[in-house]
C-alpha cells in the first residue's frame, strides 16, 4: 500500500501466499476468562485464544515450497542419511566450522556447549545472555556476565550497533581472572535481550583479538547471524556490495564455533545444531550429543527436518527475503512511533520492544509494568507478546554501574506470516492502549518457579488505579 502522512509505507511481500490459515477471534469475554485461567501468564493461554501471536519468531515460521518439497526428500536412516550430509555441507559453506552437530533446537545446543567447556565458578562474558542461554550457563555452575555497550541500555539512543560488546570492560574482566576462570566468550547475533539489536563487524574482530590474547575460543549464538549481517551491509562503511553470506563467512572466521536455533534464520519449525572447530571439544560434544539428544547424524530430529533446515539457511541469506523481513520490523516501529508511542530505537531485526517503563509511566518496578503491558496488549486485541525485563532476566550480571535494566515488551514478528494490514491491527490495538495508559493496573507474582520464571510463574492484578486516561 502507498504510504500517507499518517501511515509510512508498507513493505511488498516477496512472496505468493499459497496456503492460509484461518485466524482465531477470541471475544472480550473469551480473553478475560483466558487470562484468569492462565494466572495473567501468556504462555499458558491456548493457541485458539489468541488473534495476532508475536510470542516469539522461533519456530514460528512459514516455511518455503521448497521446504515443504525437501521434507518429502526424508531419509530416515538412523546412520548416515543423505539429508545430513546436505545440512552439514551447506553449515560448513556457511560458517567454515567443519565439526558439526545436529540438536532438536538451540537450547539443546547450548546445554552441550556450556556442560562441556563451563565447571562451577567459570564466569561466560556474553554482549547479553538471553533467557535459556543464562540458565544453561548456571545450570553447569558458572555466572553468566552481561557486558553490551552502555547505549544498549538507552532506549532513545540511535547507535547503529548497539549489540556491541563493550571492548573496555571484556578486557579488564579477561585481564584479572586466572587461566580457565573464562572458559570461553559468548557472542549473541543479533542481541535478543536487548532489542534484537545487531553486533558490527569491528567488534567482533576486537573480541576476537581479547580473546585471542589470553587463549580462549569465542562462540556465537547465531541464531538470527543473517540479520546480523544484513546490518552490517546496511550500517557498515565498506560492506555496502557485499552478499550476506559473504559477510557471514567474515564474522564466522573470527569465532571457534557457534550454537544455533534454526527456528529463526534457519526459517524452519524445529531444529539447531552445535559447530566447532576444535576436534577434541567436537569429540566431548558428540559423546554427550549421544547420550542426551541421538546419533550424530540426527541429533534428536527427524531426518527430513534436516533437509528443511538446510534449504532454510540458503533462503536466509536471500537479500530480498531480509529486505521485507527487516522492513516488516521497521514498518511496525515507524507505525508506533507515529503515534508517540515509546519504543526501543533503533528497530531492531525480529521485533519492535515497547519500552515498558515510559509506556507506564505509574506503575513501580514492583508492579511489574512489562508484564502488565503484556496482558493488557493481550486484553485489548487478544495479541500475544512477552515481557523481557524484570521477570525474565532477575538477578543479571554485568548491567553497567548506574544503569537501569532494561524494561521491555517484545512484539517479535513471525517470518513469513502476518501481512502489513495485520500488523496495522496490531499497531493500533498498541496505540489504543497507550491511549489509556494511566488506567493500566500493575500485577504481582504468585506462584514463581526456580528456574525461568517468565514461562510458567502465575501473576495476579492489583487493585485498579484511578488515575485519568490520556
Amino acid at each position: 500500500m502507498a504510504g500517507s502522512p499518517s501511515r509510512p509505507r508498507a513493505p511488498i511481500e516477496p512472496f505468493r501466499i499459497k496456503v492460509v490459515e484461518a485466524i482465531p477471534d477470541p471475544s472480550l469475554e473469551v480473553r478475560v476468562a483466558a487470562l484468569e485461567r492462565a494466572g495473567y501468564n501468556l504462555f499458558n493461554l491456548q493457541s485458539e485464544e489468541v488473534r495476532i501471536d508475536l510470542l516469539t519468531d522461533s519456530g514460528t515460521s512459514a516455511m518455503s515450497d521448497r521446504q515443504w518439497a525437501g521434507l518429502m526428500l526424508g531419509d530416515e536412516s538412523y546412520a548416515g542419511s543423505r539429508n545430513f550430509a546436505h545440512f552439514e555441507s551447506t553449515v560448513r559453506r556457511l560458517t567454515g566450522f567443519p565439526h558439526v552437530l545436529p540438536t532438536h533446537q538451540g537450547r539443546a545446543a547450548e546445554n552441550l556447549l556450556f556442560s562441556t567447556l563451563c565447571s562451577p565458578g567459570t564466569l561466560v562474558p556474553n554482549n547479553m545472555h538471553f533467557d535459556t542461554t543464562q540458565a544453561h550457563v548456571r545450570h553447569a555452575g558458572a555466572v553468566p556476565v552481561n557486558l553490551a555497550i552502555a547505549e544498549a541500555y538507552d532506549t532513545r539512543s540511535e547507535h547503529p550497533f548497539k549489540g556491541n560488546v563493550d571492548l573496555e570492560r571484556l578486557a579488564a574482566l579477561l585481564e584479572s581472572e586466572p587461566p580457565g576462570k573464562v572458559p570461553l566468550v559468548m557472542v549473541t547475533l543479533t542481541n535478543n535481550t536487548g532489542g534484537g539489536q545487531p553486533v558490527s563487524l569491528e567488534n567482533l574482530q576486537g573480541v576476537s583479538r581479547l580473546a585471542a590474547a589470553h587463549s580462549i575460543p569465542v562462540y556465537y549464538d547465531m541464531c538470527r547471524w543473517a540479520e546480523n549481517a544484513y546490518f552490517i551491509r546496511a550500517r557498515e562503511p565498506g560492506h555496502s556490495t557485499q552478499g550476506i553470506a559473504e559477510i557471514g563467512r567474515a564474522m564466522f572466521g573470527l569465532a571457534e564455533g557457534a550454537t544455533m536455533s534454526a527456528k529463526k534464520d534457519g526459517l524452519v519449525n524445529t531444529g539447531g545444531f552445535v559447530a566447532t572447530r576444535d576436534p577434541k571439544v567436537a569429540e566431548r560434544l558428540k559423546e554427550a550429543l549421544i547420550l542426551y539428544e541421538g546419533f550424530p547424524t540426527y541429533g534428536g530430529l527427524a531426518r527430513r527436518d534436516l533437509e528443511a533446515i538446510a534449504i532454510g539457511l540458503e533462503e536466509a541469506t536471500e537479500l530480498a527475503y531480509l529486505e521485507h523481513r527487516i522492513g516488516q520490523v521497521r514498518y511496525l516501529a515507524e507505525l508506533l512511533s507515529r503515534a508517540g508511542v515509546p519504543i526501543l530505537l533503533p528497530p531492531g531485526g525480529h521485533g519492535v520492544y515497547l519500552d515498558a517503563r515510559r509506556f507506564l509511566p505509574h506503575l513501580q518496578p514492583s508492579e511489574l509494568p512489562g508484564q502488565a503491558l503484556v496482558v493488557e496488549l493481550y486484553r485489548e486485541g487478544g495479541i500475544r507478546t512477552v515481557e523481557v525485563g524484570e521477570i525474565m532476566f532477575a538477578g543479571t550480571v554485568g548491567t553497567p554501574k548506574g544503569v537501569e535494566p532494561l524494561e521491555l515488551v517484545r512484539l517479535a514478528i513471525p517470518r513469513r506470516v502476518y501481512t502489513s494490514r495485520q500488523l496495522e491491527f496490531v499497531a493500533d490495538t498498541v496505540i489504543q492502549v497507550f491511549l489509556r495508559a494511566a488506567s493500566v493496573r500493575g500485577v504481582r507474582m504468585v506462584a514463581r518457579p526456580e528456574r525461568l520464571p517468565h514461562f510458567t510463574a502465575r501473576f495476579a492484578p492489583l487493585p485498579p488505579v484511578t488515575a485519568p486516561a490520556r
